[in-house]
C-alpha cells in the first residue's frame, strides 16, 4: 500500500513516465488544444529568427510538457489519495521532435494547518540529452483519510 502523510519524507522523489515525442505527438496535441501555431508543424517558418530566439526545427507545446508534469503528479497521487491543486511550470528550453522527455519531483515541504495537510514539489524536467527542458513547483492536498 502506498505511504500516507506521516510516511512521506521531504526529499522523496518521484520519477514520471518517459515520453518519446514525434510529430504525431504534437500533432495529437495540436488537435486536443486546437494550438495549431506553425512553430509546431512548418519547417519552412521555423527558419526564421523569432525575437532573439532561433529553434532548429518545429518545435512541441510547451503544455504538453506541462501535461507530462501532471501526469506525474496525479499518478504519484491519486493512489495515495492525494490531490494535486496547483502547478506552476517555467520552459527553460524547447522540445523537439525525437526528444524524450522524463518529468521528476522531489517533496520539498510537508505543510500541516488547521485546515489540511500539504505536499510541496520541486519538479524538473529532462530530455534524453540530460537537457533541463522545464522547471516548476507543484502543491497538493492529503486529506485525513490519506491511504497509508
Amino acid at each position: 500500500m502506498p505511504a500516507g502523510f506521516e510516511q512521506i519524507a521531504v526529499g522523496d522523489k518521484l520519477e514520471g513516465t518517459p515520453f518519446l515525442v514525434s510529430r504525431e505527438t504534437i500533432r495529437s496535441f495540436a488537435e486536443a488544444s486546437l494550438d495549431f501555431n506553425p512553430l509546431h508543424f512548418d519547417d519552412k517558418y521555423m527558419e526564421r529568427t523569432f525575437g532573439k530566439t532561433h529553434f532548429r526545427g518545429v518545435i512541441a507545446h510547451g503544455m504538453g510538457t506541462f501535461a507530462q508534469m501532471t501526469r506525474m503528479m496525479t499518478d504519484w497521487l491519486l493512489p495515495r489519495g492525494g490531490m494535486h491543486r496547483r502547478m506552476e511550470a517555467r520552459w527553460i528550453q524547447p522540445v523537439y521532435p525525437g526528444d524524450e522527455i522524463r518529468p521528476r519531483a522531489v517533496v520539498s515541504q510537508k505543510i500541516e494547518t488547521a485546515k489540511g495537510r500539504w505536499l510541496v514539489f520541486e519538479l524538473t524536467v529532462e530530455n534524453n540529452h540530460g537537457e533541463v527542458v522545464a522547471t516548476g513547483e507543484a502543491m497538493a492536498e492529503c486529506p485525513d483519510n490519506l491511504a497509508g
